[in-house]
């Protein structure tokens, strides 16, 4: 066996300094830092921001006074979106109850459009003008009353096809088209076909 190159000192030979350990508690506390808030202070305002305090006191009269967030951008020189968000950031959007008019005065209530017909409705009240049971099909001789060819048709007249395309004696329907179809009520019937209720 070969002799170790030093002589360790038994442990029992060394010194060892007695300190005292720390508790878990103690280094806790020693690791904080005390936060201290800072307060909020019209010199803290980012100097490139469009709102000095000036401007906030005039928003907050023009939106008491019932303006609407566009005419309060106008009247302060700023955007409609600067406006809506410094009312939300001041807790301002609150005061005003929900479904509440911006502005002061009434405004005339709106003149209701009456709804227009489906094609689906209208397309039910082609079928049932028809007699009970009767089938149309492609077969199906319809008397075109008027018939007329592509530069004589007028609005208001069934644009069916009648014949070949390629021939001299091309013509279109020219019957009375009904509301919302180009075609006459034969042809809709034929061209069209009430969905089936799933």
């Amino acid at each position: 066996m070969h002799a170790p190159l030093f002589n360790a000192p038994s442990l029992s030979s060394v010194a060892t300094p007695t300190l005292a350990t720390p508790t878990i508690a103690a280094v806790a506390a020693a690791s904080i830092v005390p936060v201290v808030p800072i307060p909020p202070s019209p010199s803290r305002i980012p100097s490139n921001s469009p709102w000095t305090p000036e401007r906030i006191e005039q928003l907050k009269s023009c939106f008491s006074a019932g303006m609407t967030c566009s005419e309060i951008g106008a009247a302060i020189g700023v955007s409609r979106n600067a406006v809506i968000g410094k009312i939300h950031r001041l807790g301002l959007s609150g005061e005003r109850p929900a479904g509440a008019r911006a502005r002061a005065t009434d405004c005339p209530p709106r003149a209701r459009h009456p709804r227009r017909s489906t094609q689906r409705h209208l397309l039910r009240l082609a079928y049932a003008r028809a007699p009970l049971g009767e089938e149309v099909s492609l077969d199906t001789a319809i008397v075109s009353l008027h018939p007329c060819s592509l530069i004589d048709i007028a609005d208001r007249q069934c644009r069916w096809p009648i014949g070949d395309p390629a021939s001299t004696d091309f013509l279109f329907c020219g019957n009375d088209a009904i509301n919302g179809f180009t075609y006459c009520l034969g042809h809709t019937r034929m061209a069209y076909r009430v969905p089936q209720r799933r």
